[in-house]
């Protein structure tokens, strides 16, 4: 399936209050909190990145799914929402994935993980997540402008909290931050303290 995805991020001081929130605004629960474990594949040389796209494969409970994301043609640098299109499908078998990856020239370079939990709205096709990921708690918003924004309004989440950045830029300024010496955004690496 290939489809225009538009979002945002939020960061998430209070989970439960946060959960409560979404409950009490009519989101119905998709997914109950579920670990899930991303790789990054690209070449050696970054060529992927080079091009602004992404391969990554996803565990998420007992599913595995590919997902290439890149930036559509007409990419507005100024918008202040992410918008990637996003090719995705579920694999029946990830290690012959990674194999084939590896015969193609494409290799893990990044690892992040997170504990997600799933809401959808009931009266459009926005879609709503909260992460708890070895860096902190955020939440995403993903659908047309208009709906994230009334949704962050709702929430009483000023706009300019807000951010487009991806997981592996939020690992890179937290490395910077707190000086560590993790390479993957793993709660191994980044956050021993609660590994699962």
């Amino acid at each position: 399936m290939q489809a225009a995805e538009i979002e945002l991020k939020i960061p998430v001081n209070d989970p439960e209050t946060f959960r409560r929130k979404v409950e009490g605004l009519g989101f119905r629960l998709k997914t109950d909190r579920t670990f899930e474990q991303n790789t990054l594949y690209d070449t050696p040389e970054r060529s992927l990145r080079g091009r602004g796209q992404i391969l990554r494969l996803r565990n998420y409970g007992s599913r595995c799914v590919l997902t290439h994301k890149r930036q559509p043609d007409n990419c507005d640098p100024t918008s202040r929402y992410k918008t990637r299109i996003e090719t995705e499908t579920e694999v029946e078998d990830c290690s012959a994935l990674v194999e084939i990856f590896a015969q193609l020239g494409c290799f893990p370079v990044f690892s992040y993980e997170k504990f997600r939990t799933e809401w959808v709205s009931t009266m459009t096709d926005g879609h709503l997540v909260l992460d708890e990921t070895p860096i902190g708690v955020w939440a995403e918003l993903e659908g047309d402008p208009e709906w994230i924004d009334a949704v962050l309004e709702r929430l009483g989440v000023a706009a300019e909290l807000s951010t487009t950045a991806s997981y592996g830029r939020l690992f890179l300024s937290w490395k910077e931050q707190t000086g560590s010496p993790a390479e993957n955004m793993t709660f191994a690496e980044a956050a021993p303290a609660m590994a699962i």
